[in-house]
């Protein structure tokens, strides 16, 4: 989606123009898709031409934020920045599109607390000044 910076929290995106409109939204703790006006539908990862008709008459708008767990894997070793265990997943958005994130659980995560197709919403992790990661917690049931 975005080439990563280093920093001392670990790799972090550095926004591109197809992406900065995503990015500035998650600063806003808002999370943005790009949608088609000309199809009516919308994708992620964002980029200049709509997957689906091949239009370029795209607008950013508001997503729910609401979801599921499409599929996960529970990592182990810890990246610079990241403290082990911590999920990496797959996330289905009501709106349709899928989106890599991560997904945080109460304690450790254990397949027992990630069950597949189990409600998630976003949250907002602002990492520094410029960059505020989207990631997901579960909803409790």
């Amino acid at each position: 989606m975005a080439d990563a910076a280093k920093s001392d929290e670990g790799a972090l995106p550095r926004p591109t123009p197809e992406t900065k409109p995503f990015w500035d939204g998650t600063r806003a703790h808002k999370l943005l898709l790009p949608w088609c006006d000309d199809c009516g539908e919308p994708h992620f990862y964002p980029r200049s031409i709509c997957p689906h008709c091949l239009s370029s008459n795209l607008e950013w708008r508001p997503a729910s934020g609401r979801g599921k767990l499409h599929t996960y894997v529970i990592n182990h070793k810890p990246a610079k920045g990241r403290t082990a265990p911590y999920v990496i997943a797959v996330i289905e958005l009501a709106e349709g599109p899928r989106m890599l994130s991560n997904v945080e659980t109460d304690g450790d995560p254990t397949p027992e607390k990630l069950i597949i197709d189990i409600d998630v919403e976003v949250y907002f992790d602002d990492v520094t000044d410029e960059i505020t990661l989207p990631k997901f917690k579960v909803v409790e049931q």
